[in-house]
This record gives structure tokens, C-alpha cells and sequence, in this order.
């Protein structure tokens, strides 16, 4: 992989969401059980591929997003629910982590394509 290549960039990108999304879980008080207990829970979003490529692709990348996670801070945030903080952070460090190793967003035509690459 060369240095400054995109998916270079890509893989250290999601090195630094993880770090970023731990520091600040550290900073909440948080319990790092419960960081370790749910930190690989999104990937029960692969479940989607027993409809097939197409609905496991659609449904993986829904749990592998930042879209979701990023609401769960919002509410926690505007609509004063705190303890949904933890669990988005969890969310958002586990796509860094992700993305550090090289797994990407899937397209709908195999599991190992995706937006990084064949895996």
C-alpha cells in the first residue's frame, strides 16, 4: 500500500476515528466493560445476508455507517438522553476499527467487495 494512496488514507482515517471515538469514551466515565461487551455488536448487522447479497449488503452498510451512530450523539446530546452516549461511541470506534483493518462498505454483488476493496 503506498503512502498517501487513498485507501492508505482511508485505513489511517479510520485508525483515527477509533482513537478519537476511545479517548472520548474514556473522557465520559464510561464502563470499559461495556465497551468491550458491545464493540463488535454491530457487526450482528451481517444477519442481513441470509436475504441474500443484496438486503446483507444494504443492511451491513446501514450498521456500518456513521449515520446511525451519529444520531444516537444527537439525541443523547439535544434530546437529553446521556446514556446513549456511550453506546454511539462504542458504534462509531467499531466502524474506525473497521476501516483501519481494511473493511469497507459492501456492494450488493459479494461480501468481500467493498468500498476499500476485495477483502
Amino acid at each position: 500500500m503506498k503512502l498517501l494512496s487513498p485507501k492508505f488514507l482511508l485505513h489511517l482515517e479510520g485508525l483515527g476515528v477509533l482513537a478519537g471515538a476511545a479517548w472520548l469514551y474514556r473522557d465520559l466515565g464510561a464502563s470499559w466493560l461495556l465497551f468491550a461487551l458491545l464493540f463488535l455488536a454491530p457487526d450482528l448487522f451481517m444477519v442481513g445476508y441470509l436475504g441474500g447479497p443484496r438486503v446483507g449488503a444494504s443492511v451491513y452498510n446501514l450498521g456500518h455507517t456513521y449515520v446511525v451512530p451519529s444520531a444516537l450523539l444527537a439525541l443523547a446530546y439535544y434530546g437529553g438522553h446521556p446514556a446513549l452516549f456511550p453506546l454511539g461511541l462504542i458504534w462509531i470506534a467499531h466502524i474506525g476499527f473497521d476501516r483501519a483493518l481494511g473493511w469497507g462498505l459492501k456492494y450488493g454483488d459479494s461480501f468481500k467487495a467493498t468500498h476499500l476493496g476485495r477483502v
